[in-house]
């Protein structure tokens, strides 16, 4: 078994160099534009980033391809059997807000699976990391610990994490149904996943087919590595193999202990609202 060991340490250091980066914009009067077709909010922040992650991965592994949400061609996945998926700022908006919650995602998919994921918040120095099959960290503030989802089942008893900008009626649905009553908010997929995979929240939705195969590819490694389930509202697990690259399908992430029990509720709400075909 691939141990991946020279590839996270690689994403790792890449991910810290990036987060320098955007503090040192954060620090600034930065400007913000806004995306072509509605796609949201763009800073030099995200190009500047996007650019120092790509070179560096090209020049650490050159045999490997790489699709980044600032890049304008992202054609790699169909072409290379190792590719790595980055999101350079996730979590714009949050930036923009200068609340702290925000990510860069470094995730790489062989095969069109997840095996590796670093989830790297610059404020507070936070900084999620996993390899599938072979466990995760979490470090902050100079400790290291292992990272594992929690076992809680009872659909009533589990914490769900939501987004501080969107809120869907599907998600009002999900929580009536399941009895859900504890909730707290954050920004960035990474982030979310993040909470999830050290027993800090039990579950999270992303109802909105407005999200990319470069949110969620570091943060389903991340949580995978802890035992957790990252998959579309139907409960299929995205590929990463450039067959497409949007998540019309929304995401659910969870611990593993609760899927069987979310899944078909949150499944039947979304083909309710034509999320599911």
């Amino acid at each position: 078994m691939t141990s991946f060991g020279t590839e996270l340490d690689t994403a790792r250091r890449i991910a810290r160099e990036a987060g320098a980066l955007l503090l040192q914009v954060y620090a600034t009067p930065f400007a913000v534009e806004n995306k072509a077709g509605g796609m949201g909010p763009v800073t030099e922040a995200d190009t500047r980033a996007n650019a120092l992650i790509v070179d560096a991965l090209h020049r650490a592994f050159p045999g490997d391809g790489v699709v980044a949400e600032e890049s304008d061609d992202n054609s790699a996945a169909s072409r290379f059997e190792r590719c790595w998926f980055v999101d350079p700022l996730d979590g714009t908006q949050e930036f923009v807000h200068r609340n702290g919650e925000f990510a860069i995602h470094i995730g790489l998919a062989v095969g069109g699976r997840p095996v590796l994921g670093v989830v790297y918040r610059p404020v507070g120095d936070l900084l999620y990391s996993g390899v599938v099959g072979q466990g995760g960290f979490v470090e902050t503030a100079g400790a290291r610990r292992e990272l594992r989802v929690s076992d809680v089942a009872e659909p009533s008893a589990l914490r769900l994490v939501v987004s501080r900008s969107h809120r869907a009626k599907l998600t009002d649905q999900v929580v009536a149904r399941l009895g859900i009553t504890q909730e707290r908010e954050s920004g960035s997929v990474g982030v979310k996943c993040g909470l999830l995979a050290e027993a800090a929240a039990d579950l999270y939705l992303h109802v909105s087919p407005k999200s990319y195969r470069w949110d969620n590819c570091a943060p389903e490694a991340v949580l995978r590595s802890a035992g957790g389930i990252l998959t579309d509202l139907g409960g299929t697990p995205y590929r990463y193999d450039g067959s497409e690259l949007q998540n019309v399908r929304g995401l659910l992430a969870c611990n593993a202990a609760a899927f069987p029990h979310v899944q078909p509720v949150v499944a039947a709400f979304a083909r309710e609202a034509g999320l599911l075909t």
